[in-house]
């Protein structure tokens, strides 16, 4: 049996608002433009704008496959599929690692996006882990809502304690470091 060379794993992360889910849409597209076979998968967990797939906060759509855990994933993979990827990493525990590595030793390009910090600016282990076995990584910024810096952290503005807490601009904001409170 001829050896499938190894893919690829590529991971975008940074902050809520900065961008990521627009940049995956886009990776995709144009995948899908140059005719490869691509399959999208999410967390169940986020329900915000669509329940089948992902979406921007502008409502930038792209359909997809809901799964609760990493593991789900594998099985799911056509044979034929050239590009998986994976959105809201954040969600998903540290075995989303071994499930995109297994992805690349079978010959995928996975594309990997997801917050890197959670409310309290702690990084979340799941994407830490992809960002160190990734092929390339694209950091993302956005605008502080507050002085208009770079920002990479993510404000909380309900008073929720758990970590995990799926919203969009009404509980969370942009803001950069001078002007984040934890």
């Amino acid at each position: 049996m001829k050896k499938v060379p190894y893919g690829r794993i590529e991971v975008v992360c940074g902050c809520m608002f900065s961008g990521k889910s627009t940049e995956l849409i886009r990776r995709v597209e144009v995948c899908l433009n140059a005719g490869q076979k691509v399959q999208v998968f999410n967390s169940t967990l986020d329900k915000r704008y669509a329940r089948r797939g992902i979406a921007t906060h502008d409502l930038k759509k792209l359909d997809g496959i809901p799964v609760d855990k990493a593991e789900e994933i594998l099985p799911l993979v056509k044979a034929d599929t050239e590009v998986v990827a994976l959105d809201e990493v954040n969600f998903f525990t540290k075995e989303i690692v071994n499930v995109a590595q297994e992805l690349a030793r079978r010959g995928k390009r996975v594309i990997c996006c997801g917050l890197d910090m959670d409310y309290q600016a702690v990084p979340f282990e799941s994407t830490a882990k992809l960002l160190a076995v990734a092929d390339s990584v694209l950091k993302l910024s956005a605008r502080c809502v507050c002085c208009g810096a770079p920002a990479r952290r993510t404000q909380r503005k309900v008073n929720i304690k758990s970590r995990i807490y799926v919203g969009g601009a009404q509980d969370y904001e942009a803001r950069c470091a001078d002007c984040f409170r934890p």
